[in-house]
């Protein structure tokens, strides 16, 4: 860990952030609620998807207390199509613990921070850098990414003691606690994100070109080093529109990946067909309209999935009209992309 590297980053970093920075909507008013919910939805998100979810999310619900008393339904629905619903629960759980243990304030040194559901380092680095203004280095993909290049560290970037190494090390070089603190966490990633990139970084416009020892050896693009890539594993699935005099039948998950979730009645099969399916829900006459095949990637699951949509007159879970399903049940991407079948 080259830390005299380190130390020459500050200065240069902050006066090329205070120039070129995004206008991103969580910057324009940086409270700890607002930083909190930016970096939980940036977690395996773009800024440019995440910017009118978050827009969305605030003015919904604008506070920590609104988000703490919000109906599951509700907050699920508006973090449709974001995915990894976990971190909209853990948001949820972590608020109702603000309000509830800490009177709806938001703690300010780490070790609380790290105490609250779905807050781990990075995001705990982050709130206290950002919000609070404190000496604590947020060690996301942007920064290993640059630091690895910084230093030619071949370490793969995965490895756990790497990162609590780069965090100490980069906190060492924080400026003093107040709004630099915050600019500087913030200018680290803005650097990863718009010119240090993964692929064919623009390194002529970086203000730390004189000091990259990737730059100076022509080794780029062997940096970060990152771990192997397991195999996915593939599932068949059925994802059935049963639609009734009533309306279309939607059920919650009870097992398995997006447990928890609204769906339209799935079965992962191994050779069954989907008249055999529907007849183990006590559907038996049934007449199919359309199917139309999808593939929808998991981080550890690659599904390949095929929706059919059928007609009877029997409704063996709760229905709801399409406008009911559009307007206020949260569907996930997995099946809510089948609704094409409409559109053939």
């Amino acid at each position: 860990m080259r830390e005299d590297i380190f130390r020459l980053i500050p200065a240069p970093l902050l006066s090329w952030y205070r120039k070129n920075k995004r206008d991103l909507p969580w910057r324009s008013d940086p409270t700890p609620y607002h930083i909190w919910v930016s970096e939980i939805m940036l977690q395996q998100t773009r800024v440019e998807a995440v910017k009118e979810y978050y827009t969305r999310f605030i003015a919904a619900l604008p506070t920590v207390e609104d988000l703490a008393a919000c109906e599951e339904e509700k907050l699920l629905k508006l973090w449709e199509g974001l995915g990894y619903y976990s971190r909209v629960r853990n948001l949820q759980k972590a608020a109702k613990t603000i309000v509830f243990e800490y009177g709806g304030q938001f703690p300010d040194d780490i070790k609380s921070l790290k105490t609250l559901s779905g807050i781990g380092d990075y995001t705990a680095g982050a709130i206290a850098s950002i919000a609070f203004g404190k000496r604590a280095a947020a060690v996301d993909g942007n920064v290993l990414r640059v630091a690895s290049r910084l230093t030619e560290n071949a370490t793969v970037i995965s490895d756990t003691a790497y990162r609590k190494a780069l965090e100490n090390a980069l906190t060492a070089v924080y400026p003093e606690e107040g709004t630099a603190c915050s600019e500087f966490t913030q200018s680290l990633f803005e650097l990863g994100a718009l010119v240090c990139k993964p692929q064919s970084p623009a390194c002529k416009a970086c203000p730390l070109n004189g000091i990259c020892r990737a730059r100076k050896h022509g080794s780029q693009e062997r940096f970060p080093v990152l771990p192997e890539k397991k195999a996915k594993r593939v599932e068949d699935v059925f994802v059935f529109f049963i639609q009734t005099p009533e309306g279309f039948c939607i059920r919650r998950r009870e097992t398995g990946v997006l447990k928890g979730m609204n769906e339209f009645p799935s079965a992962v099969v191994n050779g069954e067909s989907a008249e055999e399916v529907l007849n183990g829900w006590g559907v038996y006459a049934f007449t199919e309209k359309k199917r139309k095949n999808f593939t929808h990637i998991f981080t550890h699951i690659k599904w390949n999935i095929t929706c059919v949509w059928v007609e009877t007159d029997v409704a063996p879970f709760d229905t709801y009209s399409l406008d009911e399903i559009e307007e206020s049940i949260s569907i996930p991407t997995a099946f809510k992309q089948c609704l094409q079948i409409f559109n053939q």
